[in-house]
């Protein structure tokens, strides 16, 4: 079935009759782009040089992050990877007189254990743990191009574009690399990417993580220190693991999910919206079918809000896992989604919300309810 944007207005054009009964004036409305309309083609090179924190992270630190006074664990965290950090100032551990992989600096902070030089963060979904890492990499004293930060998906599409050996090469001369979301939900990559990383702790590369581990094991739904460090094998005496606790900081005090709004609604602020797109979602759920998640970023290049309608449960796991990347992507970029259907708390199905990728989909549902509510504005609310 092609690919289509929302109606009823078209995408190139706006009859009287449709434009009347949406309240658009058909001479000075522009039409909204279509993420239907798009296929990327992602260069390798581009991969590399986007492995880089986000641009909602682009301005977080140490200092911006606000622990929950009432979670002691979150304010060590700071100060145990400010230490990391500082640690990572001299020459390539790789190099003469390194002190070990990891080694801390003279940084004033707790007195981390000898052995394990990596460092691990393990929480739930919505603690900080990517703005923590994000401001790891930003207090890292090196150029960019010596540190990288990116997904474990980012990190399997890289492996698949530029091929094993070749990604070694490339990140063997990093000092540092941030993996967020460390997935232990497919064997097959969680094998490949420990294979990576072990390539990369025998070049002096440093290492820093966050996970995202089959829910369930600790009976919480929360994240599995142990579980992370078992699946990367021998990688494990490197690692400290750092925990995390408390809530997801996007829900402290707000309601689960801002109500859906009309297609009326929806279609005239894309109308309204410069550089907005529109789009009928079970169309957008088919398109990205189509399109490597590897492009999902590229997909939403130069968007300043996306505009959806008729949202309804997503109809099987590979969509619902198609639809988490997008999630991801839009939330990175801060680009605002604004829909009319059902809420987002509603897309998932209770067996997938109770099965093996039950936290990927709640960390969906908790970033597009926050870009629902940044949507808001859009519709005059």
């Amino acid at each position: 079935m092609p690919c289509s944007v929302a109606r009823p207005l078209d995408s190139v054009t706006v009859s009287s009759s449709s434009a009347a009964v949406s309240g658009l004036d058909p001479l000075t409305e522009t039409a909204p782009l279509s993420l239907c309309a798009r296929e990327p083609h992602v260069p390798a090179d581009r991969l590399v040089a986007e492995m880089v924190p986000p641009p909602r992270f682009d301005s977080v630190r140490f200092d911006t992050y606000i622990p929950d006074p009432n979670q002691p664990s979150q304010t060590e965290a700071v100060q145990v990877l400010s230490g990391f950090a500082a640690g990572l100032g001299g020459a390539h551990a790789s190099g003469a007189g390194r002190r070990g992989l990891f080694g801390f600096g003279r940084a004033k902070a707790p007195k981390v254990p000898a052995g394990p030089r990596g460092v691990y963060l393990d929480g739930g979904y919505g603690v900080g743990k990517t703005h923590l890492l994000a401001s790891l990499w930003h207090a890292t004293p090196a150029e960019p191009a010596l540190k990288a930060f990116g997904t474990f998906v980012e990190l399997t599409n890289l492996v698949g574009a530029l091929g094993f050996q070749k990604t070694v090469q490339t990140l063997s001369g990093h000092r540092l690399l941030c993996i967020d979301e460390f997935e232990l939900d497919d064997p097959g990559d969680t094998v490949l990417v420990s294979t990576l990383l072990g390539k990369l702790v025998d070049a002096g590369v440093a290492l820093a993580a966050t996970s995202n581990t089959l829910p369930g094991k600790l009976g919480e739904g929360r994240f599995a220190a142990a579980d992370f460090l078992r699946e990367i094998q021998g990688l494990s005496a490197h690692f400290r693991a750092q925990r995390i606790d408390g809530e997801d900081y996007r829900h402290r005090g707000l309601p689960e999910a801002p109500p859906p709004f009309s297609d009326e609604q929806v279609t005239k602020a894309a109308y309204a919206t410069e550089g907005s797109s529109l789009d009928d979602f079970p169309h957008l759920l088919e398109h990205l079918a189509r399109v490597h998640p590897s492009r999902y970023g590229a997909l939403t290049d130069g968007l300043k809000a996306v505009c959806l309608t008729d949202v309804r449960p997503v109809p099987d796991q590979s969509t619902a896992l198609r639809l988490v990347v997008l999630a991801d992507r839009l939330y990175d970029r801060e680009i605002p989604v604004l829909a009319s259907g059902l809420p987002f708390d509603r897309l998932f199905s209770e067996e997938m919300l109770n099965g093996g990728y039950r936290k990927k989909y709640f960390r969906a549902i908790s970033r597009l309810t926050a870009l629902a509510r940044d949507a808001g504005r859009l519709a005059g609310h």
